[in-house]
């Protein structure tokens, strides 16, 4: 009797079985999807997740890897806070049939570093159209080689300091001052009626940002920095190396701060014209300057080092998006392995039973009751 109603349980089940595949959108703050291409059935399920940063899944063509497919689909850009919460956002695609499908991340510069995805990419023996060919095409129309960041970042000339002394005054005082200065610097000059503050949001918006990220200020100014939510830092660095700390430079600490509320703000002084440059120096679980999280005051944007040179300096820093992992396929300049990855080991096996899905586990333990 037992055996009859578990033969007649399994008998309404579909033959067709299908697999939920795991795609990690960004890992490590790396610009690649992993793995980077997967073999699936038709009915299977390619659940793309989300990492920090702001990436998106866009459905695109091997002519034409970094241009949206008319008609394709798209998850639109989903931003991440680096400590967001264990449940990050996802996208599913339904593979329908067995022909390729092309994948890129529409973010500036992304796709044409080699972030690209495919299901079903043909393999050497059949097709010129490999997985590594179209990441290849990628990189070759969109982008470069080197995996360098879009903005250009050639290490501009070492800053020649200097001591420079001269008399400041107002309405009411007269000042001797001595301060740094290099070629760009403005005279020192107090603000008319006194010092201003000038206020910079860290983590501005929910995003790896200080708000604004590149300010003017006078001697005598105060800034003063506004930590909301996440868990930032502000430390002093330098423009050649954006992501160290200055020697004796000013470092306010990190501050945890609630969801939905404002945390403590703390200021510095403007001392004299000379550029400040500072970051984050958060990195768990990726580095927030080398995500762009920088500042700079009085930065000279007339000269090479400007705002945005030490930007690309700062996102020049993180792990190149070609770096081979422990258990990455992928090489250097966009030559991917082409053998196909394996299903995840934390995808598992299912079958479809109406709108339901039951793992094969189960299956299995039912027919060993028989």
């Amino acid at each position: 009797m037992m055996r009859s109603a578990i033969f007649t349980a399994l008998a309404a089940f579909p033959v067709a079985l299908a697999t939920s595949w795991e795609v990690s959108v960004g890992p490590n703050g790396q610009l690649i999807y992993y793995p980077e291409f997967i073999i699936a059935d038709v009915g299977d399920t390619v659940n793309m997740i989300f990492n920090p940063k702001n990436h998106t899944v866009t459905q695109s063509s091997f002519d034409e890897p970094c241009v949206p497919l008319a008609g394709g689909f798209s998850s639109g850009f989903k931003p991440v806070a680096s400590d967001s919460d264990p449940e990050l956002p996802n996208f599913v695609i339904t593979v329908n049939d067995t022909n390729p499908i092309w994948v890129h991340c529409e973010q500036t510069g992304h796709c044409g570093q080699g972030m690209v995805f495919a299901i079903n990419p043909p393999s050497p023996e059949t097709s010129n159209n490999t997985f590594a060919a179209f990441q290849l095409r990628a990189i070759e129309i969109n982008g470069t080689t080197s995996g360098t960041p879009a903005i250009s970042v050639s290490t501009p000339p070492a800053q020649t300091w200097a001591t420079a002394t001269a008399t400041v005054s107002d309405a009411t005082s007269t000042w001797v001052s001595t301060y740094t200065s290099y070629a760009g610097t403005p005279e020192p000059t107090f603000s008319p009626g006194g010092p201003v503050t000038h206020n910079i949001t860290v983590g501005v918006n929910g995003q790896l940002a200080f708000g604004p990220a590149n300010i003017t200020a006078a001697i005598g100014d105060i800034v003063e920095f506004t930590f909301l939510a996440k868990n930032h830092s502000v430390v002093q660095s330098s423009f050649l190396e954006p992501c160290t700390p200055l020697a004796d430079g000013f470092n306010l600490g990190f501050h945890l701060v609630a969801a939905n509320t404002t945390g403590p703000s703390l200021s510095i002084t403007v001392n004299d014209t000379a550029p400040i440059w500072g970051y984050c120096a958060q990195t768990n679980p990726v580095s927030h300057c080398g995500s762009g999280m920088v500042f700079s005051i009085n930065a000279v944007e007339s000269g090479p080092n400007n705002f945005a040179a030490f930007l690309g300096l700062a996102e020049a820093t993180l792990v190149s998006p070609n770096t081979t992992s422990d258990e990455g396929t992928g090489g250097s300049g966009g030559t991917a392995s082409a053998s196909s990855p394996q299903k995840s080991n934390d995808a598992l096996p299912v079958m479809k039973v109406g709108n339901a899905i039951v793992p094969l586990a189960l299956v299995a333990i039912v027919a060993a009751l028989l």
